[in-house]
């Protein structure tokens, strides 16, 4: 009946199969090549406005959220299960076949056989081929006719369902994509060091996303090469619920923080022109922290201090080391170059002082919640078993024919398998030699 249904047939096809992927391969390249995610002005800027307009027609700015992309997905996935459906009733046939009722003229056609006499009886000799091929983990079925037998026995019947392994993780992975772009999310956010958020923003910046708890970021440290290219950067984060803070934790490059299902990573960051300056009265314990803007003052009017950055080396975005002034309103102010982050002890008239300075960071977070991952890794790893039964597993099958002679039994051993001809060729011809002996 499917035969004859051309609309099954076409979905059924390998042809659809081998087109439909090979358009998912190029456009997949498109995506690649075309960053995804960026405001429209940001395409009119580097592709020109035509080029942008035609990207936002063709949605390739989210070319795999696309309703065309998803379309070519969802055609693929009817082409797995359709093909699936129609092909694996037969190859059920051929796994739960006995093999008995295979007839002689096929067997004696076999490419692959050996022939050989005993010289025991037929029922001597079905009894000792039959204790042999048990010994070398074959499990044999046999059946009896008049001064006749045939054994049959059969290894990896199970390897024919390779492939559908492999469509049936395929599906399973477009799964968890669904359940990710469904029920997650993934965007972006800048936090300038002291300051919290709750929200998070899309990578277009077209839509705001509430987390339902907050994220402060407490500090930021930057080591820089001699050059001035980034070395190492981290962030320490504070989760709040309700005002109440849950836990601290540092994160960096490749060591995120995973709170509620939500991941953030260290993606960037911002440096300003504003500086963090902590003053400390050595005596009372008391301290100060600070925002400070480049070449402005600030004050603890507690303590009668003022103090400012007055000069700073500059390496792109960060400093190095910059100069500040302090003053306790007697006498000349103390002026001292600091490394960034560098803490000293000033002496004035009024007490000492534990005086540092930091160039003020935001740091730039990816956040994503993605619930469908774990299904997503659950297909890649039936993926992966389907790949390594359909490549390097194979259904071998072996039947003995003997026949009742008068001064013994004639023996006729032949073999087939499916696929790795060349393995099946030495198996056949090692159990064809224990047979004999």
């Amino acid at each position: 009946m499917k035969k004859e249904n051309s609309i099954w047939d076409f979905f059924a096809s390998v042809k659809l199969a081998i087109t439909t992927l090979s358009l998912l391969a190029v456009t997949s390249i498109i995506g690649t090549i075309i960053p995804q995610n960026k405001p429209l002005p940001w395409y009119a800027q580097e592709y020109g406005s035509n080029l942008a307009q035609l990207f936002k027609i063709l949605d390739l700015p989210d070319m795999y959220g696309s309703w065309w992309f998803l379309a070519l997905l969802g055609l693929l996935s009817t082409n797995l299960i359709v093909c699936s459906l129609d092909r694996f009733p037969d190859v059920w046939k051929q796994m739960r076949a006995a093999g008995l009722d295979t007839p002689l003229k096929r067997l004696e056609k076999m490419g692959r056989k050996k022939e050989w006499q005993s010289s025991s009886s037929l029922q001597v000799t079905v009894l000792d081929l039959g204790a042999k091929l048990n010994k070398s983990g074959w499990k044999i079925s046999s059946r009896n006719s008049d001064g006749e037998t045939l054994l049959f026995a059969q290894k990896g019947a199970w390897s024919r369902t390779g492939v559908y392994v492999v469509h049936t993780s395929i599906l399973v992975i477009f799964i968890g994509a669904i359940i990710g772009e469904l029920c997650g999310f993934k965007g972006n956010v800048m936090i300038p060091e002291t300051q919290q958020t709750d929200k998070i923003y899309t990578f277009n910046g077209t839509k705001t996303i509430d987390l339902g708890f907050t994220v402060r970021c407490d500090s930021f440290s930057l080591e820089l090469y001699p050059t001035g290219m980034p070395k190492k950067y981290k962030s320490e984060l504070t989760i709040l619920e309700k005002s109440k803070e849950l836990f601290q934790a540092p994160i960096e490059v490749n060591s995120p923080l995973r709170y509620r299902g939500i991941t953030f990573y260290q993606a960037s960051y911002e440096g300003y022109q504003d500086f963090m300056i902590k003053v400390t009265n050595k005596a009372s314990g008391n301290s100060k922290t600070a925002i400070v803007p480049f070449q402005k003052q600030g004050e603890w009017p507690q303590e009668g201090l003022t103090f400012g950055i007055i000069n700073a080396d500059w390496t792109g975005q960060s400093i190095s080391r910059l100069k500040i002034w302090f003053s306790d309103s007697k006498g000349v102010p103390s002026v001292l170059w600091l490394k960034d982050g560098e803490s000293a002890t000033v002496e004035r008239e009024s007490g000492k002082y534990l005086l540092s300075a930091k160039q003020m960071y935001a740091t730039g977070l990816q956040v994503s919640k993605d619930p469908g991952v774990w299904v997503v890794y659950i297909g890649c790893g039936l993926m992966l078993l389907g790949l390594v039964i359909a490549f390097f597993m194979s259904h071998k099958r072996i039947w003995l024919f003997l026949k009742e002679k008068e001064s013994g039994a004639s023996i006729l051993f032949t073999g087939s398998t499916n696929k790795n001809k060349v393995g099946f060729e030495k198996i056949f011809n090692d159990l064809a030699e224990i047979l004999q002996r």
